[in-house]
């Protein structure tokens, strides 16, 4: 029988970690970002002996320390919730999801940490040529922080490496080198360090097209468009196709969440990728509804980009939830039958050994195994728990598409105007410029609500639902604490906000 779960208390579980992560991500992408372009420009001052580029560096550098200090708050606060509110998860899958961290700690942030004062406090103690190598160790670190953590979160979209262990009761790790490797861990990594990219180009491409409205520091804003517009375009070139991988790995091995991500109801083959469209919120698996209100495909375009064939068959959710025979597709209910079979096998397992009684235990453990694979779905309560919130899953990834086309037209147009050398009279691209700036964030967090509800119902993919993974705790409990960590990061993001623009209105130091 499956033990009845306060679902109220999930929610607002889920609710807090989503705020912590949602904030944590606001100051990530900027830091990693940033950081390589603040290495480009101390690079072209440390080659042209150019004191304005220094002048840059410097500038630039003030406002990756400010948005770098805040963001690690956030970060330690979002790791010790995985102990407070998801301590099952933290239990079961420890000694895997925790190694990766640990290496991220021991080894990147200790990289990025001893660099960080010498980039910072360095500029008349050491050579240049040693404070321009501190830079470069600062960007790299903290590049390297976010491969483990994005290690750590591939692996829960695609666990590999591993086996369970029925004395134990917990998932342990057979092979470091295959979660390191993993197809979805690297292509998490690639696709969502080019977009911080991006995003950093955004960003000071946003702040210097400031300037030129306000008629303030105009070199330093041309000389600042021109390294970030080319890392920009470039990243951007880049994250396009890093994206395309991610979505192909996604079709490959959570082929539910590409089902979200297009709405996809009932299978097809020579799909099509849906271009826009308005979902049907009424829409349930398995009945005869419309998916959409409307929507404009591109034919076969989701064929493609799902198997690399244009006569591919793509599953949808009806395909996923209720089988497919002609597709080999196993049916949640079989799948949640089978679970529910490893359950009871595994509890007969352990009280046989509690008992003493060998025998028993190992015929247990022989069904068990029989089984193992589908024990996630034997917690689920119903077929359709299988599917994710569609809506919420292809609004997310149409807009973070959308916009991700928009932002390499902008670097484009940073670079003609630059050459035709009017850049300072482009009103309307200056106001694009400066709009681009949110709009960068508002992808970002399109793409990890995309990662991350896209998945649901799972923790770890296929084997652990999130209601199981969540601690015994009331729902009052997580409710305050989750309004309190609303406040706090609240008054953290005003804070860095206030700082920043303040610290861009001054500007960078004049000769």
């Amino acid at each position: 029988m499956i033990e009845q779960v306060d679902l109220s208390q999930v929610n607002w579980a889920r609710a807090q970690f989503a705020l912590t992560a949602m904030y944590h991500w606001i100051f990530v992408p900027l830091t990693l970002g940033l950081s390589f372009l603040v290495a480009f420009f101390e690079s072209i001052y440390v080659k042209t002996g150019n004191e304005d580029w220094k002048r840059i560096t410097k500038f630039w550098m003030t406002l990756f320390g400010i948005n770098f200090a805040i963001g690690v708050a956030t970060g330690i606060i979002m790791e010790f919730e995985f102990g407070t509110n998801w301590s099952n998860y933290s239990w079961m899958v420890g000694d895997i999801f925790g190694a990766p961290l640990a290496i991220e700690g021991i080894f990147a942030f200790f990289l990025e940490a001893t660099f960080f004062a010498l980039m910072f406090f360095g500029w008349d103690r050491v050579s240049k040529r040693f404070h321009l190598f501190s830079t470069w160790m600062v960007a790299i670190g903290s590049n390297l922080s976010a491969l483990w953590i994005l290690v750590a979160n591939g692996w829960m979209q695609f666990p590999v490496g591993m086996a369970f262990n029925p004395d134990t009761a917990r998932f342990e790790m057979q092979n470091f080198w295959e979660v390191l490797f993993s197809p979805v861990a690297i292509s998490k990594f690639t696709h969502t360090t080019s977009s911080a990219f991006l995003l950093a180009s955004l960003f000071v491409v946003g702040v210097s097209c400031w300037y030129l409205m306000k008629g303030r520091h105009q070199l330093m804003a041309k000389r600042s468009i021109a390294v970030a517009a080319v890392f920009g375009f470039l990243a951007a070139s880049y994250c396009g196709l890093t994206g395309d991988e991610a979505a192909y790995t996604v079709s490959q091995k959570q082929p539910m969440k590409l089902a979200a991500m297009e709405g996809l109801y009932k299978g097809e083959v020579n799909a099509g990728a849906v271009v826009m469209g308005i979902i049907n919120s009424a829409k349930q698996p398995g009945d005869e509804q419309k998916d959409f209100i409307f929507a404009v495909k591109v034919p076969v375009a989701l064929s493609l980009l799902a198997n690399r064939k244009l006569d591919s068959f793509v599953p949808g959710i009806d395909d996923l939830v209720f089988g497919n025979d002609e597709q080999g597709i196993t049916s949640v209910a079989t799948r949640m039958e089978r679970g529910r079979l490893a359950i009871e096998y595994l509890a007969a397992f352990k009280e046989a050994k509690d008992n003493n009684y060998e025998p028993a235990a190992q015929e247990a453990l022989r069904q068990f195994d029989i089984y193992k694979d589908d024990m996630g779905y034997g917690h689920l309560n119903r077929p359709s728990d299988a599917a994710p919130p569609v809506a919420t899953t292809f609004y997310a990834f149409h807009i973070m598409v959308v916009l991700g086309t928009l932002f390499p037209l902008v670097f484009l147009a940073a670079l003609y105007f630059l050459y035709k050398g009017d850049l300072e009279k482009q009103r309307l691209f200056q106001l694009v410029g400066l709009l681009c700036i949110p709009l960068g964030y508002v992808a970002q967090q399109s793409g990890w609500v995309v990662a991350e509800v896209g998945r649901q119902p799972w923790a770890i993919q296929g084997l652990l639902p999130v209601h199981v993974a969540n601690t015994n705790l009331t729902t009052g409990t997580v409710q305050t604490t989750f309004f309190i960590f609303l406040g706090l990061f609240t008054m953290l993001l005003i804070a860095e906000i206030k700082i920043m623009v303040k610290q861009i209105q001054i500007g960078p130091e004049e000769k």
